[in-house]
């Protein structure tokens, strides 16, 4: 069976004063996971391990996220992060750099139509 997505988020987080690319990028997976709710999986009696989980977080610098690291902070599912090159650094003229960065949060599941039946029209 293939997987069809049925959610995408987008999300922004950053980090003003520390330049800290890590925290900038959860902060984005955070703000795109804390947009959606998916009630489904108890409507349709899903479990949630049958959800796989793609991110994509874009930063200036990529080489300097632990992209493990921010797949465990995703609630359910299976979940893979990918960094790559996006996002923004602002510098500050008084000396210092704020990160931003932006992600994509991407949740399939395997296809479902096998469970539904179309209804002949009255």
């Amino acid at each position: 069976m293939t997987d069809q997505r049925f959610i995408i988020e987008m999300g922004m987080g950053n980090d003003l004063h520390g330049m800290d690319y890590q925290k900038a990028a959860a902060r984005a997976i955070e703000d795109a996971f804390r947009h959606s709710t998916i009630p489904m999986f108890g409507a349709l009696d899903l479990p949630h391990s049958d959800m796989r989980v793609t991110v994509t977080v874009g930063v200036q610098a990529p080489d300097q996220i632990d992209t493990a690291a921010l797949a465990q902070i995703l609630p359910r599912g299976r979940a893979t992060v990918t960094a790559v090159k996006g996002g923004q650094n602002v510098v500050n003229p008084a000396g210092d750099t704020a990160v931003i960065a932006a992600a994509a949060v991407e949740a399939f599941l395997p296809t479902q139509a096998h469970k539904w039946k179309r209804s002949d029209p009255a």
